[in-house]
């Protein structure tokens, strides 16, 4: 089995200990990080080669910064930045290939408030990343899409769904873009394994929403169809919200069989 993860942990340098403490516990073989809010020359690599990781990153100083580590499989970078807008310089797209799979760690713009500059921005991120994921699927191997997409897909994804009619992150037009991404042929893997859905990866630091379970569904893996079949598993490291100073956001995560 592979297992593959994706965890936002919102400040990789000031919630270290949390995430070396999950890493011992749960040793997925790939991890995709999301908001590491670290420069490039700040990243944590002795503490995470200690740990039996080796990375790559796209670090920058400010909420952004994604990277890629991997256990044993040898990782070569493709990108570290999402094409479309040469000009655009936030870091939120790393694609590497990570063993026998194309692997892309994704941390989409937040996009509030709503409506405005930050969501305008928002809908064009995602029509850059329509056109990138429609090309990535004509790849001769498995490809995940893995990370923060900072959206709810359905209403069976936020606890609420009146509460966020007006949020960037369920705006019609996003969970558009997001179903578009499905019909290109990409399949949802915790939706595949949770049909009921009520499976929810974040929980706001305010109004106690990790105590009343107030969620929201905003990580995501996205597979390929070479990886369809070979999906077993798939679950939320719910507890590690509720551990000292961690990140809102839970580790996410899917085993896949060895390829035959």
């Amino acid at each position: 089995m592979i297992k593959v993860a994706t965890y936002n942990i919102n400040s990789i340098n000031g919630r270290l200990p949390v995430l070396l403490r999950w890493l011992k516990k749960a040793k997925p073989d790939i991890l995709c990080l999301q908001e590491l809010k670290a420069e490039q020359g700040r990243f944590p690599e002795d503490e995470l080669k200690a740990a039996g990781y080796h990375a790559i990153w796209h670090g920058q100083k400010t909420w952004n910064g994604v990277a890629i580590l991997s256990r044993s499989l040898p990782i070569q970078e493709l990108r570290r930045r999402l094409p479309g807008d040469a000009k655009d310089e936030q870091s939120r797209y790393l694609e590497a290939i990570v063993g026998e799979m194309v692997v892309a760690c994704i941390y989409a713009p937040n996009g509030n408030p709503y409506p405005g500059k930050k969501f305008d921005y928002k809908v064009k991120w995602y029509n850059r990343l329509l056109t990138h994921t429609k090309g990535l699927l004509s790849f001769d191997v498995p490809v995940l899409l893995v990370g923060d997409f900072n959206v709810m897909p359905s209403e069976v994804d936020v606890y609420k769904p009146e509460k966020y009619l007006n949020d960037a992150l369920f705006r019609k037009e996003i969970r558009a873009a997001f179903d578009r991404m499905l019909k290109q042929g990409w399949t949802d893997a915790i939706a595949k394994k949770f049909p009921a859905g009520h499976i929810y990866t974040f929980w706001d630091y305010l109004w106690k929403a990790w105590e009343r379970n107030a969620g929201l569904r905003l990580d995501h893996f996205l597979l390929s169809p070479h990886l369809v079949n070979r999906l077993k598993r798939a679950g939320v490291d719910k507890e590690v919200r509720g551990w000292p100073k961690a990140s809102d956001h839970a580790p996410v995560w899917i085993e896949l069989q060895d390829k035959a």
